[in-house]
């Protein structure tokens, strides 16, 4: 009996999507360039399954029922294109290539399209959840050619996190590369909520002056209210968690953030997109900021910079700070969907932004309470612009933003950096602002360049230009833009 799919790259995230797939009654066919770990694998954690191991692509080719589905679960970049390239001649027509790793989303978009002339099928299919969520029910968003989903729909389906009503937390996205933009989205959308949360363990330990084991009281506190989330709930863990020793562990890790590039790729996607993405941006700003320790340490010693204390009741800054960290999660993620939107717009993929939510609810990294709101609003209004005007999180959002500027000005006046708590809030401000002092700058580019502006009094889309020295003329620029 041949396999239902063959699985290339044995590190962890491969072995414990195959051992998942084993377990739904999958026959997988297990390869790796390094064939010795095929023989670990299959004498280590897959002893006893059903799972094939292959030492060649020919033979993991050849043990595959038709139409072949070989999901490969390597680097992202040129390996990725390594791979096609050795399959492509040993596949027939109508066979299906799967990218479940991190790529770009332009190189699916390619790929499916170079693929679709050979006569095969691409999908690129984003995966979230980390080792458990790969082990246990991870969430799936495959985009790509559509001819291949009927195929692989079974087995990731069936693999995929499922929500408390059962609905499996996997779902077509879209044509092209809509399954790794959506997977990046929500990459940067975790840059943002782990950021958030970073900020407010640090506004209680150096606002506040808690210890470890009152912070973690409070987190696991608010992880019961609309905070509930994996990160909140993984965070809680962590801020108490003790070595042998008796000492706090993350005390003793240094404070130098790393990222692979996907928070970075959705900061560029913005920019490209005209998407005002702030807190996701800054969130990859703060990373970069983190980095430079020894520079920090030495300006830190320049300035004599220290954090001052809060004063005041302990439990109203606690609550303020709950709410102040809800209002900046909801605006992570109304940010997040305002660069999907685009994306969708732009290259005509057709989303379905509350099916996008129920993909987040189980298995990846940021299932959080209020997806299961996301999707309600989506569901309720499908050209929804802006989360924040859905009445339900308009509500939390007036609810919670005296907090929020209360906080946000704490952390002003006593030195305690919060990018992304204060980017969201002045994100909210300015697009809730009816007239922003842009008039200003367009004159200023006018007066310098010659760009042209349009006019309260006039129609859309007439341009004007003013001489503003009497010696500019009335030629405008059309050669540059600053």
């Amino acid at each position: 009996m041949k396999g239902d799919i063959g699985v290339i790259g044995l590190a962890v995230m491969g072995q414990n999507l195959i051992l998942n797939m084993n377990d739904n009654g999958f026959k997988v066919v297990a390869y790796n360039r390094t064939t010795s770990k095929v023989d670990e694998f299959l004498e280590g954690a897959a002893k006893g399954t059903n799972i094939i191991g292959a030492y060649s692509l020919e033979d993991l080719v050849e043990k595959l029922e038709k139409p072949r589905k070989v999901m490969l679960m390597v680097r992202a970049g040129d390996v990725v294109d390594q791979f096609i390239d050795a399959l492509t001649p040993l596949l027939d027509e109508g066979d299906i290539i799967i990218d479940g790793g991190n790529s770009n989303y332009p190189d699916s978009t390619r790929r499916m399209k170079d693929l679709e002339e050979k006569g095969l099928v691409f999908i690129g299919a984003g995966v979230s959840g980390g080792e458990e969520g790969a082990r246990f029910g991870p969430s799936i968003m495959p985009g790509g050619n559509p001819a291949g989903w009927p195929a692989v729909k079974p087995i990731f389906q069936a693999i995929s996190a499922k929500t408390d009503s059962g609905e499996a937390c996997c779902d077509w996205v879209g044509r092209e590369g809509a399954g790794h933009f959506v997977k990046m989205v929500h990459n940067g959308i975790e840059y943002g909520d782990m950021q958030l949360i970073s900020e407010a363990y640090h506004f209680m330990k150096e606002g506040l002056g808690m210890n470890h084991d009152e912070m973690q009281a409070t987190m696991t506190a608010w992880n019961k209210t609309e905070l509930d989330s994996y990160l909140m709930e993984i965070s809680s863990e962590i801020v108490g968690y003790r070595d042998e020793d008796g000492d706090i562990v993350l005390e003793k890790i240094l404070d130098t953030a790393g990222q692979k590039g996907t928070g970075k790729w959705t900061g560029i996607n913005a920019l490209d997109f005209g998407i005002p993405l702030t807190l996701i941006t800054e969130s990859v700003f703060a990373r970069a900021l983190s980095a430079r320790k020894e520079e920090r340490e030495e300006a830190a010693a320049l300035f004599q910079h220290k954090i001052g204390p809060v004063e005041g009741d302990r439990e109203v800054w606690l609550e303020a700070l709950r709410k102040a960290l809800l209002a900046a999660k909801i605006i992570s993620y109304a940010q997040g969907f305002m660069l999907i939107r685009e994306a969708s717009e732009q290259y005509n993929w057709d989303l379905n932004y509350g099916n996008v939510a129920l993909l987040w609810r189980g298995g990846c990294i940021i299932r959080s309470a209020f997806l299961g709101n996301i999707r309600d609003a989506y569901e309720a209004n499908p050209d929804l612009k802006f989360l924040g005007s859905d009445e339900y999180f308009k509500n939390i959002l007036e609810d919670c933003m005296g907090s929020w500027r209360k906080v946000v000005a704490k952390t002003f006046e006593i030195g305690l950096p919060s990018p992304g708590l204060s980017s969201a809030l002045t994100f909210l401000d300015g697009y809730t602002t009816a007239r922003l002092p842009a008039n200003m700058l367009q004159a200023q580019r006018d007066y310098f360049g010659a760009h042209t502006y349009e006019r309260t009094d006039r129609p859309r889309g007439e341009f004007f230009h003013t001489n503003w020295t009497g010696k500019g003329g009335d030629t405008v620029s059309t050669t540059y833009n600053s």
